[in-house]
């Protein structure tokens, strides 16, 4: 709902309004609609706030508490909001305002940072408490909304965008090699995002489920105050209703808003359960907006047009037939400060263009079914792999031989796939394998016909931990790295560029953890991935969405783009003289690679194009127009 920025000087010296005036202001897409700051020796915070809740002035931020003992600048939402006001004004607490900021402020004044188990909701925030002269911040449990921070000698920024650091003067701009070599040459993004790492270095971000307090003498300590990993599987005869009203329930709440709510809507189950979710329980006489994607190879119309009809949901239509244009490109990488996975972002920020042009400030979409449901296709072979691992054979071949009549696959290829799959999983416990493993992916690395071995030389040397392949794992793995965490910040800057917070019901903690503590078959059975959500929309949604066995998502056609809009600029930009003395790439390589993929002998577009192309655009933004990596 909103940005903030904050400073802290360790040195003890004063924080300048002027600098909390610049990071402010370079984050005012997040919050067009007011702006506030608070100065108290060395702490300073400031705000932009974007009015979802409370629309007068007594939702301003920075709030300050009524003993004037805590201040808080927060991000995101508190759901249950209602809940905890009316627990707290039984415990004597009074309330000037309606909206959740002053509930979170009284909520950290009564229970201390116990409160964050209380919260339902997304958030990034922080505290100056004054009475115990620290700084209490804190991210939500899934990570949702971002919260920044440079911890230097004489001061520790903090910011909801990188931008909003380097807007202070305080915090120098150094590409991470590390992390830029990991998603060159190994195409990894969500390690770096789970253990707080960035692009750049020296600035952090806080871990998803994360505390922290910040003495003002510049004293550190942090904690994961949250964990999935708690919440185990147990016997269950039938989840069916405990999901639906789980889920119905995280809806409800979410369309807890002071100014209109709409949704995006693809084909698949998970945008059209929450659809149907908010049609049920909207009083409202106006019809629900929602906003969709066409892509003509990937035509879902149909099942969109079924949900409509079911909902009465007005449809909002973009069809990218043509590309972006290639420099806008690099506008869009502004509002995101780092790389992103994929061109999938693309259509996400003009849908929500098109969400801020209707005035609908507010989108739900299902971001996070996929990770705690099981529903991308990998899942059925970790699922087949749980089974053969505890020795259900029988089981195992049963579920690989509906899976393969429903998807045109030999059951037996699968069988000897899975068993292979099987024997390798076992050597990767072992750790001289894991350490053999890792060298043998460096010395690919060095040998990349695409990029430099001076590059591959700040590839990480550590071993990697044993993966878990079980589901149970690649789903932890799916939630808490990659590809949920890339996704949640594509979407804020997605949402947040065009002044629309994005809330997402399937990443209500009750709705995952009671996931987690679902039995593994409850998720994929046979030909179905997301079983249970299927079984528990029964009724609930148009069953031509509800018996899909495709999965397409918001796909783009890039391939198409390298090979005719962007052939030419990206021929131009591998030219530049800049570009060819960085020391990253083969240029000749990628030249004669993107000459192959404009006659469509190839298809590079995606990750190698796109990678290239974000990471020179990104240097471009990051001030290192004529960095060159360190060692070429």
């Amino acid at each position: 709902m909103c940005g903030f920025a904050g400073v802290v000087r360790t040195d003890r010296g004063g924080v300048e309004p002027a600098v909390l005036e610049r990071m402010a202001d370079s984050i005012r897409h997040r919050g067009p609609d007011d702006e506030g700051f608070h100065v108290d020796g060395s702490v300073g915070f400031g705000f932009r706030r974007l009015s979802i809740l409370d629309l007068t002035e007594a939702g301003h931020q920075p709030m300050e508490s009524p003993d004037g003992r805590a201040v808080i600048v927060f991000n995101g939402e508190i759901f249950n909001y209602v809940e905890l006001r009316a627990e707290l004004e039984a415990k004597g607490h009074a309330f000037r305002s309606t909206g959740d900021t002053e509930v979170l402020l009284a909520a950290y004044r009564e229970w201390g940072r116990d409160c964050l188990a209380r919260l339902n909701g997304m958030w990034a925030f922080l505290i100056h408490d004054k009475k115990r002269n620290l700084v209490f911040g804190a991210r939500d449990r899934f990570g949702i909304k971002p919260l920044y921070m440079h911890r230097g000698r004489d001061a520790v920024c903090f910011g909801s965008e990188i931008k909003a650091l380097f807007a202070s003067g305080l915090v120098p701009r150094r590409p991470n090699w590390a992390v830029a070599a990991r998603f060159l040459l190994l195409e990894q993004l969500g390690a770096g995002d789970c253990a707080g790492e960035t692009f750049f270095d020296g600035v952090e971000q806080l871990p998803p489920g994360t505390a922290f307090e910040l003495g003002l003498d510049g004293t550190f300590r942090s904690w994961r105050w949250w964990s999935l990993e708690s919440f185990l599987p147990e016997p269950m005869d039938d989840p069916r209703k405990e999901f639906a009203d789980l889920f119905e329930d995280a809806v409800r709440i979410r369309l807890r808003s002071d100014v209109p709510v709409g949704v995006c809507l693809s084909g698949g189950l998970d945008s059209t359960s929450i659809l149907c979710s908010m049609a049920r329980q909207r009083d409202a006489a106006d019809p629900l907006q929602a906003f969709t994607y066409n892509a003509a190879d990937f035509d879902e119309s149909s099942y969109v047009a079924d949900t409509v009809r079911r909902t009465g949901a007005e449809l909002n239509r973009i069809e990218l037939k043509e590309a972006i244009d290639f420099e806008d490109l690099g506008r869009l990488l502004w509002f995101y400060d780092q790389p992103v996975h994929s061109t999938a972002p693309v259509v996400g920020f003009e849908l929500m263009r098109l969400a801020a042009r209707k005035g609908v400030k507010v989108v739900l979409n299902g971001q996070g079914a996929d990770e705690t449901l099981a529903g991308y296709g990998s899942y059925f072979q970790n699922w087949w792999h749980s089974l053969l691992s505890r020795g259900r054979f029988g089981r195992a071949w049963s579920e690989m031989r509906a899976w393969g009549e429903a998807h045109g696959r030999d059951p037996a290829e699968l069988r000897r796939e899975s068993l292979r799959r099987l024997v390798r999983a076992q050597f990767r416990r072992v750790g001289f394998y894991r350490r053999l493993s890792h060298a043998r992916e460096r010395r690919a690395a060095m040998a990349s016909p695409w990029f430099t071995p001076e590059l591959a030389r700040h590839l990480p040397s550590d071993t990697p931990p044993y993966a878990d392949f079980s589901l149970r794992g690649a789903l932890l793995d799916g939630v808490r790295v990659d590809p949920l965490q890339l996704y949640l910040r594509a979407d804020d800057r997605i949402s947040m560029a065009h002044s629309v917070e994005a809330r997402l019901p399937f990443l209500d903690w009750r709705l995952v953890a009671f996931c987690f503590r679902v039995p593994d078959a409850w998720k994929t059975r046979g030909p179905w991935n997301k079983y249970l959500l299927r079984e528990a929309m029964a009724g609930r949604i148009p069953e031509s969405v509800r018996a899909r066995l495709d999965k397409m998502g918001f796909p783009t056609q890039h391939r198409d783009w390298f090979a005719g809009p962007w052939y030419a600029p990206m021929r131009d930009m591998l030219a530049d003289r800049v570009v060819r003395e960085r020391g990253i790439y083969d240029v000749d390589a990628l030249e004669a690679g993107l000459e192959r993929h404009r006659k469509g002998e190839v298809n590079l577009s995606q990750p190698l194009l796109f990678n290239v192309a974000q990471m020179e655009f990104w240097l471009r933004g990051a001030g290192a127009s004529a960095a060159a990596v360190p060692g070429a």
